[in-house]
Order: structure tokens, then C-alpha cells, then sequence
């Protein structure tokens, strides 16, 4: 690990460490790896050097709203290879939220969630993109694992990029 000193002007300084408090960081080094962490991923996604991501897409929508959830559903269908998870939830006699968590190449991850986000009666859509790289491990089972492969197989481990 290095270590590197910098200066800031007192009110920057004194609104940093309000920050650190008010987030629950132990210290003004941990606060500043996660906010170099984030600046730097979020460049990334900027200038498309993260081909794949995770994300997670939020937003609200009323049931009541003519076809808007089966709009939804069909589009969720047609990037089916892209979702890991849905939740949909409740939140009213009317009003349902849903977050979808999906992987794959950043660009289209960004297109399934703007295409949800922009649907007609969708409100409060969200976007947290996270750039991952992609690596493929050899995979083996023993023999009392209680199902066959034919070794070696291989499976993709996704770890967050910084």
C-alpha cells in the first residue's frame, strides 16, 4: 500500500470530515479510497474501457397503469441473458417497485435499464453500473460431490474492478 499526503483548504477539509463521520468510515483514508474508487469506475464507464459490468436498475411504476407492467415484463423478457435477479415489491395499493440486478457488456446493460427507465409511466429509474472483469476458472468436482461433470470444466467468476 502507499501512502500520500494532501492539502485542503480548511472548509473543504472540515465538510470531508463531516462526510467521514455522517458515512461511518473509521478513518479519512478509507473515505478517500472509496471516493477515488468510485471517481475512477465511473470514468471508466464514461470512456467505455469497462466492457462488462454488474448493475442494478431501480424504479417505480404504477399496476394500474394501462399495460405499463406488461410493457415491463416484455422487457425484461427480451434481455433475459442479461438479468441475474428481479424483486418486485409493493409499496401501495398502486404504486409497485422493482430492482433488477443484470451482467454483461456494459453497453447493453445500459440499454436494457434506459429502455426500462424510459417507459411511459415509469418513475424514480435509477442506475448503479459497477465495471467487473470476467475470469474463467477451472472448475473440478470429487467424486462424492453428487453430481457428474466431465472434469475439466470451467466456470466465470466476476470480480469488481480497483
Amino acid at each position: 500500500m502507499e501512502r500520500f499526503t494532501i492539502s485542503l483548504d480548511t472548509p473543504l477539509a472540515e465538510e470531508f470530515d463531516r462526510l467521514i463521520h455522517a458515512r461511518g468510515y473509521q478513518n479519512r483514508s478509507e473515505a478517500m479510497r472509496d471516493i477515488l474508487r468510485q471517481h475512477i469506475e465511473q470514468e471508466r464507464l464514461r470512456t467505455e474501457q469497462a466492457p462488462r459490468c454488474v448493475a442494478a436498475v431501480s424504479y417505480v411504476y404504477s399496476h394500474h397503469e394501462r399495460a405499463l407492467a406488461e410493457r415491463v415484463i416484455n422487457l425484461q423478457h427480451h434481455y433475459h441473458d442479461l438479468t441475474i435477479a428481479s424483486m418486485h415489491a409493493h409499496l401501495d395499493h398502486d404504486q409497485c417497485v422493482e430492482s433488477l440486478l443484470l451482467k454483461g457488456p456494459t453497453q447493453q446493460v445500459r440499454v436494457c435499464a434506459e429502455r426500462l427507465m424510459a417507459e411511459r409511466g415509469v418513475r424514480h429509474g435509477a442506475l448503479n453500473l459497477i465495471p467487473v472483469d470476467e475470469i474463467l476458472y477451472p472448475h473440478v468436482h470429487d467424486a462424492q460431490s453428487g453430481h457428474p461433470h466431465l472434469p475439466p470444466l470451467a466456470h466465470l467468476h466476476t470480480r469488481p474492478k480497483s
